[in-house]
């Protein structure tokens, strides 16, 4: 969470919300409890799941499908768009796969399930200062959702993200609410990255709090952008997070600010802070650089520098988020300030939480700017606990 473990990253909080999921919902968290992240990635899974617990050997584009024995797994689509006259917009198109039980029952009724897939759709009007997202819950019956086959397809409904090459992986991303819709080509610029130690992204201390964790940092992206009875051609970049793990926060661990940065100099960075209760930076916060050759390597919390420099608050929540930021990375001679493209771009979903597009700017000589996302999830855990 998103670290795009998210979740966006971000939020398999439908675990919690099962009974959401009976009819495919829109904006769920006005029909349901919001559930926190700390609910919904921590505590003890049902035995039997399997877990991260040591490096694996990945395979593409095998390893871009679903995995089943894993309590959670996501699909995470994210990126910065614009018109050729310039008009800027972010999007959001994330797919959550939850089991049910660790091993298949078989059932008597047709629309019995063994896996709920939730998805959340965002599309940020940089210009217009419009946010628009959506949310959906629905089980893994009568082809209402689902995920795998060869070339590998994720759909909830109408949203759905489909595999179109293997190499250089390409997909095609398509969703829409009422008049909202996105219909985007992306194809990878840069190779799969495996972060943490061979993809293992350990969270916490106790054995299995972790996540396998891929990124494609770094993907071309064409289509088109509707809003209302107005349709744009656009083009920019897309990142993708994928994840799937069956334990990861603990207890004290109330949510985490998540960076996918992609510069212009051709790096890329992904830092994610994890949030202590006391409110200290967890030391499993972690990132990875991404260079312009391919390569990357692993950044340790002591070796990023995060200021907050200003913050916004919901009018809709209470809640404050950060909104400006200063990161540093002096070993790499990264200077870099974050601001908000829009300042609303909350999601009152199962999870609330703040996720949208950023503007990058050098702050020194040598730090390029750029385009990213934000995820910022737990706020609300915080501000509540303040008041008491």
């Amino acid at each position: 969470m998103r670290p795009r473990w998210l979740p966006l990253m971000v939020l398999a909080a439908v675990v919690l919300a099962m009974a959401l999921f009976l009819l495919p919902k829109r904006k769920g968290a006005e029909q349901g409890r919001v559930v926190s992240v700390t609910e919904a990635l921590g505590g003890e899974p049902e035995g039997g799941f399997a877990r991260a617990t040591a490096p694996r050997r990945f395979v593409f584009p095998a390893d871009h499908g679903p995995h089943p024995g894993f309590r959670t797994e996501w699909w995470y689509f994210t990126g910065n768009l614009k018109t050729a006259v310039g008009r800027r917009f972010g999007y959001q198109l994330t797919f959550f796969r939850v089991a049910l039980r660790p091993e298949p029952v078989a059932r008597d009724s047709r629309w019995g399930a063994n896996e709920v897939f939730m998805a959340h759709f965002a599309v940020t009007d940089v210009d217009g200062k419009r946010f628009h997202y959506a949310e959906r819950f629905s089980r893994v019956a009568f082809g209402l959702a689902g995920a795998g086959g060869s070339p590998v397809a994720v759909r909830l409904e109408d949203w759905s993200a489909v595999e179109t090459s293997a190499n250089p992986w390409c997909a095609q991303l398509a969703a829409r609410d009422g008049d909202v819709a996105v219909d985007l080509n992306v194809r990878s610029l840069t190779p799969v990255v495996l972060n943490g130690v061979g993809g293992l992204s350990r969270k916490g201390s106790r054995p299995g709090n972790a996540s396998y964790y891929y990124s494609i940092p770094r993907m071309e992206t064409l289509g088109t952008v509707r809003l209302g009875r107005e349709t744009f051609t656009v083009s920019g970049l897309s990142w993708l997070d994928r994840e799937w793990s069956t334990s990861a926060l603990e207890r004290n661990q109330v949510g985490w600010d998540w960076f996918a940065l992609q510069l212009d100099d051709g790096r890329d960075l992904m830092f994610y802070r994890l949030r202590r209760s006391d409110g200290i930076d967890d030391p499993f916060s972690k990132g990875t650089l991404f260079a312009a050759d391919g390569t990357s390597r692993q950044l340790a919390r002591e070796e990023v520098q995060l200021e907050i420099v200003d913050r916004w608050t919901s009018p809709a929540t209470g809640t404050r988020y950060p909104s400006r930021w200063r990161l540093r990375i002096p070993g790499e001679n990264l200077a870099l300030e974050i601001v908000s493209r829009l300042a609303d771009q909350e999601l009152l979903t199962s999870v609330r939480y703040w996720e949208g597009a950023v503007a990058v700017r050098g702050l020194s000589s040598g730090s390029p700017g750029g385009t990213g996302y934000v995820e910022m999830t737990g706020y609300e855990v915080k501000e509540s606990k303040r008041t008491e």
